[in-house]
């Protein structure tokens, strides 16, 4: 007889409820620098999908895109090369794992020391030293991570449990003590150069809660302290995950328009890994956010336009300046300029400085002598001149 031999390969599925608020799902294969397509399934009438997943499918860490925009629409799941991964989606209740040894481990164990967490915390708003009860509720903390790394042996979630293993005090502590020690504790267990942890989100979650929910109402110089514990937290042999991650928390405070903390990133740490790691771009980033944020001195350039040699930093005689950055070339500044002209022409106190990204001086030229109250320099080059990146110009007009 010669039997036929039977092919068998994994796949991952999922169902999306409520089904019309879903059209696709796309499969990524997480690195630490990113994410990289591996295919997509179109959900049915039932909001079901199946994508099938061959040999080119390595173990790793995977992440399903949903909706747009997708850095706020996704989540990850561990795919171990072996298993069926099945879940269920909604917006209410997250994922839910059907099938998929690794992700219902690991979601157990989250569910599971979340309820301890809650004990403990209940057990501190009681305001009552009871230590029986107290060694009562860390004994079950402590069996319960011993157990599930004990589960997690020889899976690849164990890296995942490890790295969130708790603080487990070995004798009574007051709630401030415990506290402080929690928090003394919450990056000690974290390998950052571990591949699969730097390929999830774990760590990124793990950083931004630490510097951002450790304190209620923390000062600029909580952060301060928060920020560098972190980076001692990963160490100098991992430049390049330290560089992603202080990157984010960099974002962050830019996000939150807190000039301070994104420049004290910039200069404790995130300038000095962007060069070290030829990171050009984050490097001019960052510079030219520096040089432009609130606090900061605009950085000088000479103005070519006057009669006599002049730079920014001569302009005497206004109350304010208002910076232009437009070009001749450019059909929207030309629509603007003259709304500018006509804002400031009663306004005696504010003067406008007209840098003009050209190619060259002949249209430009033409187009100054409209704005005679101007003081207007050129900037030839265009977007190659260096005050582009010195200002982080990205469209004109830029004001």
């Amino acid at each position: 007889f010669v039997l036929p031999f039977l092919g068998f390969a994994q796949s991952v599925s999922g169902t999306f409820s409520p089904s019309e608020d879903f059209t696709y799902a796309f499969l990524y294969k997480s690195t630490p620098e990113g994410a990289d397509y591996v295919n997509r399934g179109k959900l049915d009438s039932l909001g079901h999908f199946e994508i099938p997943l061959n040999e080119t499918v390595t173990p790793g860490i995977y992440k399903i895109v949903y909706a747009i925009p997708p850095e706020e629409n996704n989540f990850d799941f561990i795919y171990d090369g072996k298993e069926f991964v099945d879940f269920n989606f909604s917006y209410e209740k997250g994922v839910e794992f059907k099938s998929s040894e690794e992700n219902k481990l690991w979601n157990s164990y989250l569910k599971s020391m979340e309820m301890v967490n809650i004990t403990i915390s209940n057990y501190y708003s009681k305001n009552v030293k009871d230590e029986e009860g107290f060694n009562a509720i860390f004994k079950t903390l402590k069996d319960t991570q011993k157990g599930y790394e004990d589960l997690a042996s020889d899976k690849l979630v164990s890296s995942f449990i490890l790295a969130n293993r708790p603080y487990i005090p070995s004798e009574y502590q007051d709630v401030s003590t415990y506290s402080n020690n929690l928090k003394n504790h919450y990056l000690n267990q974290i390998d950052f150069s571990n591949y699969l942890l730097q390929s999830s989100s774990f760590l990124v979650d793990r950083i931004t809660a630490y510097v951002f929910n450790m304190e209620q109402n923390p000062s600029n110089d909580t952060f301060k302290f928060h920020v560098d514990d972190v980076a001692k937290a990963i160490g100098s042999d991992n430049s390049e995950i330290k560089t992603t991650l202080l990157k984010i928390l960099w974002q962050r405070f830019v996000s939150l328009e807190n000039h301070e903390l994104a420049n004290y990133i910039t200069d404790m740490y995130l300038l000095d890994l962007a060069n070290a790691t030829g990171n050009i771009v984050l490097a001019e980033t960052i510079t030219s956010y520096k040089n432009t944020s609130i606090g900061t001195k605009a950085p000088n350039f000479e103005i070519k336009s006057k009669d006599s040699p002049s730079d920014l930093h001569s302009l005497e005689g206004s109350e304010y300046y208002l910076l232009v950055f437009w070009s001749s070339g450019c059909g929207h500044c030309l629509k603007e300029l003259p709304k500018v002209k006509e804002l400031v022409t009663n306004k005696s106190n504010i003067e406008v400085v007209a840098f003009g990204l050209e190619n060259d001086s002949i249209d430009w030229t033409k187009e100054i002598e409209k704005y005679p109250d101007f003081t207007h320099t050129i900037g030839l080059g265009k977007w190659e001149n260096p005050i582009v990146k010195t200002y982080g110009i990205a469209a004109t007009p830029m004001y």
